[in-house]
């Protein structure tokens, strides 16, 4: 939740600012939103940081919160190495913890502020990832809807992680969705304009958007307003620098298209020529779902060091609880 300004209504609810919660103690927020704010903190246990997603629940309604119960539902069916991992979900009766994957190396968005536009060599790394990502959700049949490099978080080793699904949802191909979801910068004309849509395109544009952004530094559509920015978006129009190659300027009209039916598939951006140049296989085979086995050594390393029941171990991994005994087992099979 970056950019966001602290909301002047404070929550009386105190487990807002509790110094530990389970096997976690609290370090320092590292961003803040209406109703939530996200925690940097330690695992008591195995010395591992998280961030914690703490959402306080007696401020929002009903659809808000069938909306997080939703979030949480599709962190627990994605794993992928560019996703944010989910570890551990705590829940009281005014508050939800979502313990997450830390991403030391902070927002993409906050490293092109810094350092500029990357070369094209750079971004392709980035943006293979990016893509390896999004095919996977869509694989799952889910959308992100939000994706914008704010939400694009970099860890220890500068690889991508996508993060942030809080307006992300189930789609039907056969079936269309209506709301209005995500940054408007990175939002798809067929948003602006009240058309219903499937799903897959609406986030294909965002990651038009995201390229230009990394391969620029600055955004295609802009405006003062928000009625600037629709008719921005909506006109379809930008400009191509002039230091752009002609194989990243085709790859851009291939994801920038007003209309969605026109616009290009994952299937058919992931062998783009841009996108594999100086590579010998596609972005999907080179970033493949993590497939958690249960690993025998964290079993026994679990059960002789921190007295659990192997029985226990098991019975939390096959349930998917995430909970505290889960949880230690997938931090340190992220640590190996």
């Amino acid at each position: 939740m970056p950019h966001h300004r602290r909301n002047k209504d404070e929550s009386n609810n105190p487990e807002l600012s509790i110094a530990s919660i389970g096997n976690y103690v609290f370090q320092k927020t590292v961003g803040e939103g209406n109703f939530a704010k996200v925690k940097l903190a330690k695992h008591k246990l195995t010395g591992v940081e998280v961030a914690i997603k703490i959402i306080d629940k007696t401020r929002i309604d009903e659809k808000k919160l069938g909306k997080l119960y939703r979030e949480v539902k599709i962190m627990k069916l994605l794993n992928h190495p560019n996703i944010v991992k989910l570890f551990e979900v705590i829940e009281t009766k005014n508050t939800l913890f979502l313990v997450m994957e830390y991403s030391s190396g902070g927002e993409l968005y906050d490293y092109l502020v810094v350092h500029g536009r990357m070369k094209e060599k750079e971004a392709r790394v980035k943006f293979r990832q990016i893509l390896a990502a999004v095919n996977y959700c869509h694989n799952k049949r889910v959308i992100h809807r939000d994706l914008k490099a704010e939400n694009l978080l970099l860890d220890a080793n500068f690889d991508i992680k996508i993060a942030d699904f809080g307006f992300s949802n189930y789609y039907d191909p056969e079936s269309k969705l209506d709301t209005f979801c995500g940054s408007p910068p990175y939002a798809a004309p067929e948003l602006f304009q009240g058309k219903r849509y499937t799903g897959p395109e609406v986030d294909i544009w965002s990651l038009g958007v995201i390229l230009y952004v990394l391969t620029t530094g600055c955004l295609p559509f802009d405006g003062k307003n928000l009625q600037e920015m629709r008719e921005s978006v909506c006109r379809g129009k930008y400009r191509i620098p002039f230091y752009l190659s002609d194989s990243c300027e085709k790859l851009l009209r291939k994801f920038l298209i007003r209309d969605p039916y026109k616009r290009a598939s994952l299937e058919m951006l992931i062998d783009d020529p841009w996108i594999n140049e100086g590579y010998s296989d596609s972005p999907i085979k080179k970033c493949e779902e993590e497939v958690i086995t249960t690993d025998e050594s964290i079993i026994q390393f679990m059960v002789q060091k921190y007295k659990f029941d192997r029985e226990q171990i098991i019975k939390s991994l096959d349930d998917n609880v995430y909970d505290d005994t889960s949880a230690i087992y997938y931090l340190l099979y992220n640590e190996k």
